[in-house]
């Protein structure tokens, strides 16, 4: 498994908890009512997207395409 960075955003909500998004993948967002809370549901909110990403370009693949797994720094 390989990590990237990436940065997290934790919004206090008036009526507790936090909201919480990943400010470089508009539209993975989730909340929590401890920051350590949110933090784990954004984890798993970021590795679901991924996964489903995965599953649906897998499904729509032709055998002329090469993949392969690359590390990009930023």
């Amino acid at each position: 498994m390989k990590n990237i960075e990436m940065t997290a955003v934790f919004e206090p909500c008036d009526e507790g908890g936090f909201i919480a998004y990943v400010q470089e993948i508009p539209g993975i967002n989730t909340q929590g009512e401890t920051i350590e809370e949110a933090k784990e549901n954004l984890a798993d909110a970021v590795n679901l997207v991924f996964e489903e990403m995965r599953a649906t370009i897998k499904k729509g693949r032709t055998s002329k395409l090469i993949t392969q797994t690359m590390t990009f720094s930023f």
